[in-house]
């Protein structure tokens, strides 16, 4: 058998390495064993229209998504992954039995299709619904990820809203199932003005989610205090979430001061069925 040369082997070595780096740098879909399509991040956002949210800030909300997605810094933080590509389907949830996707499941790899999901998003109809239900919610985006056609390597599931959970299970049950399974949910309250159904608001809602709806490896919120702030909070929670690395320490100070880890001790601030209690002292139910 002909010997190979040091010359030779590190010449192959090099045309192999080229050629790795050629297959990823031109955006060919990698698929796992079962034919899915490999992704850094399989991302559901899942965003309240319960009658709480007027039309104004739901169109707030969805603009900041729209903002986000297109942005810089979101392009920056999509291509620091391994694959640099992710998965993102938007659902709207109201009650325990009320929930709808506005737009499906899409690949994300660059600009292109990052303005295609946008542009799904801008059409997509508004529309305001009945109680609030978080739990509801997540259980309803945990199905979402059962044959979607994409493998990632972390799955997410990001939960807006402007008020507590008030029907179907207990919030913490279907938050600890989730992340038993695997997934992390981050979490994006509300706080901008108090709620239209004010018997059921509480003036402390970034600790609620804090303490009963994120949960997870890394698991984070941002809470929107001002109308100002929901591109600047939607950006800077997206980026966190699909980046490949911890990006807190490149983001500006003004949109790290905005993050909120979920706290782990034994001394809880906020009561996690507050708002299940608060519905039933209004309606005796």
């Amino acid at each position: 058998m002909p010997v190979q040369t040091f010359t030779q082997r590190t010449g192959f070595f090099h045309a192999m390495l080229a050629a790795a780096m050629l297959f990823f740098a031109s955006g060919v879909v990698t698929l796992a064993k079962d034919g899915s399509v490999r992704v850094d991040v399989e991302l559901v956002l899942a965003v309240d229209v319960s009658y709480s949210m007027d039309p104004e800030e739901q169109r707030l909300q969805r603009d900041g998504y729209v903002q986000a997605i297109t942005s810089p810094e979101f392009f920056k933080a999509l291509k620091s992954g391994i694959h640099g590509k992710i998965a993102v389907a938007y659902m709207q949830w109201a009650s325990s039995f009320d929930q709808d996707i506005s737009v499906p499941w899409m690949l994300v790899d660059g600009p292109e299709s990052a303005r295609a999901f946008a542009e799904k998003l801008v059409e997509a109809p508004y529309r305001r619904a009945r109680r609030t239900s978080i739990s509801g919610a997540i259980d309803y985006a945990v199905g979402m990820f059962d044959k979607n056609g994409f493998h990632g390597l972390r799955r997410v599931i990001d939960v807006s809203g402007d008020g507590t959970n008030n029907d179907g299970r207990i919030v913490t049950e279907a938050r600890d199932e989730a992340v038993r399974k695997g997934f992390i949910i981050n979490g994006l309250p509300l706080l901008i003005r108090p709620s239209n159904w004010g018997f059921v608001d509480i003036s402390n809602l970034d600790d609620y989610f804090r303490e009963c709806v994120i949960g997870g490896p890394a698991s984070f919120m941002i809470a929107i205090r001002d109308r100002s702030d929901f591109v600047r909070a939607t950006r800077t929670k997206l980026v966190m979430e699909i980046a490949s690395h911890d990006f807190t320490g490149e983001l500006k100070a003004s949109d790290r001061s905005l993050l909120m880890r979920r706290v782990q001790d034994n001394a809880p601030r906020v009561n996690c069925t507050v708002g299940e209690q608060m519905w039933r002292d209004r309606w005796g139910r």
